[in-house]
């Protein structure tokens, strides 16, 4: 007998149970980071700032709060209708592509917490990046928070399974053709999902090789959300500071 359940196994990042998934990230740890980076940077009072792929907005919500003036940008239009019940005189969201730059300039971009590198092609990437330099003003940085991919691939679990919200979710782990790939399995309400992410391995140096291409200039790098020096083996962020 052939199963009626329907795969569902398309638009992960668009779907609740992304979030459901990822719910208990710790936001106290990406908060200290804002507060950090924000503080390095020394943003003007009112500072105009852009959070790319900003998600449902957590972290626009927070440098909102600090008193800049914010745009949290995503391409997941269900994230941004969510986000958008948060909107006020300082807070926008909209639904944009990060490989089309902004028609206003900003005095910050930032990029947080693994949102880069979901492109199939190395020229999106670079579009992205163009796209980043471009929408800041003459004063602006931009902040490309990625993971450490070195230390991600030695510590690579495998296979692990986690319940949250009562969903079981089945994960596998591997490397192939220079992305790192997570595969998501579950069930839910009598259908079955199967959803996967990829992620293109950039290292320090293919970045900094998309970075010459662009026309940008690397100006820092830290290996942490406490803004410690980036170490290739051992940190747990790679942290690039650039205009």
């Amino acid at each position: 007998m052939q199963d009626s359940k329907k795969t569902y196994s398309n638009n992960w990042f668009n779907t609740p149970f992304y979030h459901i998934l990822y719910k208990d990230r710790d936001y106290a740890e990406a908060q200290l980071f804002i507060d950090n980076i924000t503080e390095y940077l020394n943003l003007p009072e009112n500072a105009k700032v852009l959070d790319l792929a900003c998600g449902r907005g957590r972290h626009s919500i927070y440098l909102s709060k600090l008193g800049y003036n914010v745009i949290g940008a995503d391409l997941s239009k269900n994230s941004i209708d969510y986000a958008k019940e948060y909107e006020n005189d300082t807070l926008h969201f909209e639904v944009k592509d990060m490989r089309e730059p902004f028609a206003e300039k900003f005095d910050a971009v930032f990029n947080l917490f693994t949102s880069f590198g979901y492109f199939q092609d190395k020229e999106d990437n670079l579009l992205a990046l163009k796209a980043i330099k471009n929408s800041l003003n003459d004063y602006g940085f931009a902040v490309l928070d990625f993971m450490n991919v070195h230390k991600v691939i030695q510590n690579l679990v495998p296979e692990e399974t986690k319940e949250v919200n009562g969903i079981v979710f089945h994960i596998k782990r591997w490397v192939e053709d220079g992305y790192i790939l997570k595969n998501i399995v579950f069930e839910f309400e009598d259908d079955h999902f199967d959803f996967t992410e990829k992620v293109k391995a950039l290292t320090l140096e293919d970045f900094e090789n998309l970075m010459d291409e662009a026309g940008i200039f690397l100006l820092d790098i830290f290996g942490d959300y406490k803004l410690h020096k980036f170490y290739k083996n051992e940190s747990d962020r790679l942290i690039m500071i650039f205009k």
